[in-house]
């Protein structure tokens, strides 16, 4: 099975594999390496990705787009409530309180959630890769901006399970921007040089994200990620439709947003005319036909004037930019180059932005990297981070306090694994949250909440010792990973002995100790540290009159503690209850996908029912072209009038009652036709293929009699050959001359018009009869004779002696004989 990278975007999405010495991306059914994000349903069957775009217009409100970032969402999330807006198609409230659309499917109104519609278009680009790759395809790569909270991540992986994917990794978009580039680049520096900076600015149809990477060969390290979710070319799509729209009501009297359909054109026509500025400063019209009312529009924008109406756009490119250079903690010299990708970029304003801020011009050749398949692919060790910061929330047991922590910053590397320490006697809860709400563009600041389960006190009344490992993942998601309490098993030791350790940097709001410390295990799935394993096996033992803090910053006086024996300890995994915000759960899933087979088996009759539409309609076209072409000679005058209205008939039918019909239908029209029409092409087919098989056939038997005839002029070359055997061949020869005369005589008598005496087929078996009886007898080979050896010849001569009573050879006396080696075979004379 191949594994196949998936550019989920927000307008269109690509599909890339690594074969071919490098990374090939996959062209659709349309030879067209793009495909929209677009799913429109019908009465029948889905359209997705070319035929859905061709359907927006047509029909809008069951034509789904722009639903990528409605992942993980709630119905009411301003976001969402600010995107129903502008979207022409109905969004719904679903059980769980997420955002679905509501649209009209198989004549019913249906409900679809966000991850069903994603698993359509996952489906869709699955069947593309295993069409193109003729192998199926399992795993996959899926990029998804860098910004995505952990419950947008769940959604999309949700959305991969549905379509039948198992989703290797989530990456993110600008991580995958420079994975791409460090591909291709043969020139970076070696591990042990100073890594080489690299600027990725994406500005895509929905988004503006940024990220700067250190990259050494074979070596990507992410050092910060900014972004502006909210801006993209969709943005300045907007700016001209509003110009537009306001120009239309004051000049045309239209109030085009009452009108969806209208809406959807203007923002097409605006989408081709901003691509168009970018090349061109000069006026350029807006024409559109048959509008709204019938009426045409029409209008003019520049350059200039599109660039004063998008400066609040323009304004927002550079504070991103600033904010990644002092995250980072780099100056504008530390940068090699700018890399620029996304089709809002090409927008000359905004590129300016870039090349000013950086004082540096910008860069398109990673575009022409990726289109390039002439260089090998190499591995690539990447360290990418987390988009925000994460901090955890506990309940003291001490009056009722509570703890926190934050376990990963801003732009910390992952994936990343962390272990905390907890003294605790009961079971307890961990609440993960984002640490700045205001920093993150969702309404819900909440990740997931943690139940550590079985923790009791130890054998002796104190707290257990529980060891929890939180992690982030190579999806960027955070989780609880596991956790484990360490049991002491001593004959002898001191109750009171409480292993502390230095202050921790985390902060406890209560008064109890239960927080020892935090150990960070940098776990990228290759390596474990071994601090953590050493403290697991190993309890931590405060030297005698050592003063340490506990994380709640109290002072401990361990003057009278005392160890007799050094106690072994045990470390057993405890369950943990994981409860994720906005987590779908297994039985929806699977529900979920079930939906989808249903569909899909449904999209695979639809499309066979209309194959066998379309082949009745083919059958009509290319039949009654014919029977004024190459078939007129083959039927007469009646018969071609009777099948020509037959035809007609046929036709009519196909727009009228058999506009609808089931399947079996049309294969029972198109046998119907057939039966007429078969007889007549038969004939025309034998007419042209007889020629060449009755001149094989001669060719073969002239052959064969010239064989048989040197064989009675007694040519050497036959004189191997049994003269019985050859009697046989010269009467299969004359018999097959009688039968092909015998045929062609009859077949010379009959017109065009009717059906043939001997057919091509029958002629062909002939020919291979006498191929079977003849040719072994023709082709017989001469049998080779060897004169013997001369060695032979003289053994043969000194065995033959004896035999004949002649004096043998001298016999050898016994002692000079030399026995040969053993060799498990006995010789016997």
């Amino acid at each position: 099975m191949s594994v196949v990278g998936i550019d989920l975007g927000f307008l269109n999405c690509y599909i890339a594999v690594a074969r071919s010495g490098g990374i090939e991306t996959i062209a659709n059914e349309y030879s067209d390496r793009c495909t929209p994000a677009c799913i429109s349903l019908g009465s029948k069957t889905r359209a997705i990705g070319n035929a859905a775009k061709s359907q927006m217009v047509t029909n809008t409100k069951n034509s789904l787009h722009g639903f990528k970032k409605l992942h993980g969402r709630a119905f009411d999330d301003p976001y969402v409530q600010a995107e129903r807006v502008k979207l022409p198609y109905e969004l719904r409230k679903m059980p769980n309180g997420s955002a679905g659309v509501k649209v009209r499917y198989l004549e019913e109104e249906k409900t679809f959630a966000i991850e069903q519609v994603t698993g359509m278009l996952l489906a869709k680009l699955k069947e593309t890769s295993e069409n193109a790759l003729k192998k199926p395809v399992a795993d996959c790569v899926i990029s998804i901006p860098s910004f995505f909270t952990d419950a947008e991540r769940r959604s999309v992986m949700a959305a991969a399970q549905v379509a039948g994917l198992n989703c290797l990794r989530l990456m993110n978009e600008t991580t995958a921007v420079a994975l791409a580039y460090g591909i291709y680049k043969q020139d970076l520096p070696a591990l042990e040089e100073k890594p080489r900076n690299i600027v990725f600015v994406d500005m895509g149809h929905s988004a503006y994200q940024i990220s700067v990477c250190a990259f050494n060969k074979g070596k990507l390290k992410i050092l910060a990620t900014t972004f502006d979710p909210f801006l993209g070319g969709r943005n300045f799509d907007e700016v001209l439709v509003e110009y537009f729209c306001e120009e239309f009501r004051t000049k045309y009297k239209l109030n085009v947003k009452d009108n969806a359909r209208a809406l959807l054109r203007l923002f097409q026509e605006c989408e081709k005319l901003k691509k168009l500025m970018s090349a061109n400063a000069s006026d350029l019209p807006l024409n559109i036909e048959c509008f709204m009312n019938d009426l045409d529009v029409a209008s003019k924008m520049n350059r200039g004037q599109f660039e004063q109406l998008s400066a609040p756009l323009l304004a927002r490119v550079e504070p991103p930019l600033r904010a990644l250079m002092e995250q980072a903690k780099l100056q504008r010299e530390d940068i090699s180059s700018i890399e620029i990708v996304g089709g809002a970029t090409r927008i000359p304003a905004v590129k300016e932005q870039i090349s000013k801020f950086f004082c540096k011009d910008t860069s398109c050749a990673l575009q022409c990297a990726i289109l390039s398949p002439a260089f090998k692919v190499r591995e690539f060790s990447i360290t990418d981070v987390v988009p925000y910061s994460v901090t955890l929330r506990w309940k003291s047991s001490y009056e009722e306090g509570t703890g926190e922590c934050e376990v990963f910053s801003k732009n910390h590397a992952a994936p990343f694994s962390k272990v905390i320490t907890f003294h605790k006697k009961e079971p307890f809860d961990l609440e993960a949250y984002y640490t700045h709400p205001h920093e993150v563009p969702y309404p819900d600041s909440r990740i997931g909440r943690f139940t550590i389960q079985n923790v009791g006190p130890q054998h002796y009344g104190d707290n257990s010792k529980v060891k929890v490992k939180v992690r982030v993942n190579v999806h960027g998601i955070f989780s609880v990973a596991n956790a484990s309490v360490i049991e002491k098993q001593s004959l002898e030791s001191d109750h009171n002995d409480m292993p502390m350790d230095t202050e921790s940097s985390c902060k406890n709001q209560g008064k109890d100790n239960e927080l020892d410390k935090m150990q960070v295990d940098q776990d990228d799935g290759n390596h474990k540290n071994q601090t953590e394993q050493k403290n697991q096996t190993d309890e931590e033992i405060e030297p005698t009159g050592a003063e340490t803090k506990t994380a709640s910053g109290d002072k401990v006086d361990h003057t009278t503690q005392s160890v007799k024996t050094k106690p072994k300890v045990k470390s057993i995994d405890l369950p943990i209850q994981a409860s994720l915000y906005r987590q779908l759960g297994p039985d929806i899933i699977n529900s979920y996908l079930d939906n989808e087979g249903k569909m899909m088996m449904q999209d695979k009759l639809e499309k066979e029912r209309n194959d066998a539409k379309n082949a009745v309609e083919e059958y009509v076209y290319d039949f009654r072209d014919k029977l004024c072409g190459v078939f007129e000679k083959f039927i007469t005058e009646d018969d071609s009038n009777k099948l020509t209205l037959m035809l007609e008939d046929t036709e009519n039918w196909l727009y009228e009652d058999g506009e609808d019909q089931p399947k079996q239908v049309y294969a029972e029209k198109l046998q119907e036709l057939k039966k007429f029409g078969q007889p007549i092409q038969d004939r025309y087919m034998e007419h042209e293929e007889r020629p060449k098989a009755l001149n094989d056939l001669g060719k073969k038997l002239q052959l064969l009699m010239k064989a048989v005839e040197a064989f009675k002029n007694k040519d050497e070359k036959y004189d191997h050959i049994d003269p019985a055997d050859m009697e046989k061949v010269e009467k299969y020869t004359s018999e097959a001359m009688n039968w092909l005369n015998s045929k062609m005589n009859a077949q010379n008598k009959l017109s065009l018009t009717q059906d043939p005496v001997v057919k091509v087929a029958e002629i062909l078996a002939k020919s291979k009869e006498l191929d079977n009886l003849c040719n072994p007898i023709i082709y017989k080979p001469k049998p080779k004779v060897e004169p013997p050896a001369e060695g032979q010849a003289k053994a043969n001569s000194e065995h033959n002696g004896p035999m004949n009573g002649q004096s043998g050879a001298e016999t050898k006396p016994e002692e000079n004989f030399q026995p040969t080696k053993p060799s498990g075979e006995m010789e016997v004379d």
